[in-house]
């Protein structure tokens, strides 16, 4: 079993350093994931909300646990609050019916998934006669009143910490000057093609550890095109992962480690599984890192949501 180092947040709670994702994990086959996973060492599950999976995940979590393989308090859990319920006194609702779902007591860390609030008291993904999304009309739902109700959830101990998903600097910048909590995490996209540096090092700066989701660069999103680039198939990834005896697949992910990163890679193959957190028994050169860097381009983003760019609060609008 896998050695997994940890991460500790800036409120003295700790999180494994890699951890399974579940976004686009099918239905049916996320319950043996998260199960499998915990078993082979993993104790950091990510979640949400709008994956649609948290009561397979709780399923997962609760094999897991009656087989003894380690208890509750082992475990780091995340979801996340979804669009439709930014106004301030839906935050704690839709955390307690994750909870609910989840069949847990706590989250170990809530996430705001985006910081685009979408029309509230309507179905998960409103749209309009015209196919666009309805946003939200409530002032500051994006953020301020929102954070305020994020922080309502530590003071009613349904989240030990509570951070942000998605957001640019600025976004972060509003929060930390209100906030009576600081965020103790942001997970952004980060892959080779797409590093995220700038906003990696704007983050870690201000004391938020950053989780790195689509490590891999999210090749089965629904709007790939069969020609977009892979990046475990790039001949240079291949071929130092050869040189360190690894799978293309631990080479980015230990790219990404040792960038201070913390990863979440999705998988419902337990061969994968296990291959993924065996990222912690190799170091990559200098020069290695760079090589990998080298394939950054700041229009590779994988996760653009330009249907929604004309949203007030879309974060992808400024360069970080």
């Amino acid at each position: 079993m896998a050695n997994v180092p940890y991460q500790m947040l800036n409120n003295g709670h700790k999180v494994a350093a890699i951890g399974l994702g579940t976004w686009q994990s099918k239905p049916g086959e996320v319950v043996t994931a998260v199960s499998h996973a915990i078993k082979a060492g993993y104790r950091h599950i990510d979640c949400a909300y709008a994956y649609f999976n948290e009561e397979e995940v709780g399923k997962g979590i609760k094999e897991a646990l009656d087989s003894g393989c380690c208890k509750r308090e082992d475990l780091f859990v995340t979801t996340k609050l979804w669009n439709t319920y930014h106004r301030r006194d839906l935050v704690t609702k839709s955390c307690k019916v994750s909870l609910e779902k989840l069949g847990l007591d706590y989250v170990d860390l809530y996430l705001m998934h985006w910081p685009m609030a979408y029309v509230e008291d309507r179905e998960d993904f409103p749209k309009g006669e015209d196919d666009k999304f309805i946003f939200s009309s409530a002032p500051n739902s994006g953020t301020l009143d929102t954070w305020q109700g994020m922080e309502e959830c530590v003071e009613l101990k349904l989240a030990k910490s509570i951070g942000v998903s998605n957001f640019n600097s600025q976004q972060i910048e509003k929060i930390l000057k209100v906030a009576k909590i600081k965020p103790a995490n942001l997970q952004i996209e980060a892959h080779p093609y797409f590093n995220n540096g700038r906003l990696v090092k704007f983050a870690l700066d201000h004391g938020l550890t950053v989780t790195a989701y689509s490590p891999f660069g999210s090749p089965t999103r629904n709007w790939a095109k069969p020609d977009d680039p892979f990046i475990l198939e790039e001949e240079k990834v291949k071929k130092l992962a050869e040189k360190y005896g690894k799978t293309p697949g631990q080479l980015v992910l230990r790219w990404n480690i040792q960038r201070g990163l913390i990863v979440i890679p999705k998988s419902v193959t337990p061969s994968r599984i296990e291959q993924n957190i065996e990222v912690f028994d190799f170091e990559l050169s200098a020069d290695d890192m760079e090589t990998l860097n080298s394939f950054h381009g700041d229009d590779n983003r994988s996760i653009h949501l330009d249907w929604v760019k004309h949203h007030p609060d879309f974060p992808f609008s400024i360069p970080f």
